[in-house]
């Protein structure tokens, strides 16, 4: 039960997330386009039914996942996040009834497939709950660097493919860090009640990091079509995810000749996540 509990859990976060990135999409769509960084998007956004569904399925999936960081190691909970970019194309399609061409089942497959391969060869373990706050500085610092160039770096960038890709791995950069946030809160509040999770700076932390993120998450997904975005979110949140995994929380995987199939996993992951770029899309996850 120790590996079934957070994987259950994982899963269905990342499935809540898959439906919240598509209807999100849908409403961000029925939005003027902006040029630059507009705090009011969210704002107009909220007056819409459908982007507050996809909020709903957000906090549904935010649920979800405290739950299996709760009872799982960041590096294992983080990386089945890749599942959201097959998930929000096949929600997506079912939502246009426009069935999936053939291409777009076998690059799900090689995603699916390849994740299994990777997390069977890493074997991700440890759950540690204290990180030093030395290390904590050293990440936020890294992480907010790396939001502000990507996103700087996006905004640059007229609407399209681009800048969408960029703001996604911007959104990808916070939600791994609110990732790491919340374990240490999630496990504040288990070891010492609600009185510690109210008082520990990392539940203010990683509340104010999701809200960036569910910014940034606006933008990426009025900013391009949803296939430039998606692999940029997805792929770079279980990255960014892994190495806090590591770096923080001492999480081990395995070496030696197990990176081998490793490597082969994630290059057929890769794979799976190009030609799910590639392949033309559901006609709402097209560039407005």
């Amino acid at each position: 039960m120790g590996f079934l509990l957070p994987v259950l859990f994982a899963l269905f976060a990342a499935s809540s997330n898959a439906l919240g990135t598509v209807l999100q999409r849908r409403a961000s769509l029925t939005v003027p386009q902006s040029e630059g960084f507009r705090l009011g998007l969210v704002l107009d956004l909220l007056r819409r039914p459908v982007w507050l569904g996809g909020i709903l399925a957000v906090i549904a999936a935010g649920a979800g996942q405290a739950a299996a960081l709760a009872t799982g190691p960041l590096a294992l909970v983080q990386p089945l996040f890749v599942l959201e970019l097959p998930l929000a194309l096949l929600i997506s399609s079912v939502l246009a009834r426009s069935p999936l061409p053939h291409t777009l089942w076998l690059a799900v497959a090689g995603v699916v497939a390849g994740l299994g391969i990777v997390l069977a060869a890493a074997a991700p373990t440890g759950n540690r709950t204290q990180v030093p706050f030395g290390r904590w500085v050293l990440a936020l610092v890294a992480c907010a660097a790396a939001v502000a160039a990507l996103a700087a770096a996006g905004l640059r960038r007229p609407p399209g493919r681009m800048r969408a890709g960029c703001l996604g791995a911007a959104t990808a950069v916070c939600y791994a860090i609110t990732a790491a946030l919340m374990k240490s809160a999630v496990h504040t509040l288990d070891d010492g009640g609600a009185g510690a999770f109210l008082t520990a700076w990392q539940t203010y932390a990683f509340a104010l990091t999701g809200v960036c993120a569910l910014l940034l998450l606006g933008h990426a997904m009025q900013g391009g079509p949803l296939v430039a975005s998606q692999p940029a979110l997805t792929l770079g949140d279980a990255g960014v995810g892994i190495a806090l995994g590591v770096l923080l929380y001492e999480e081990h995987l395995r070496a030696h000749w197990w990176l081998v199939p490793q490597f082969l996993g994630l290059a057929v992951i890769c794979a799976g996540v190009l030609a799910l770029a590639r392949v033309a899309t559901p006609p709402d996850t097209g560039t407005p």
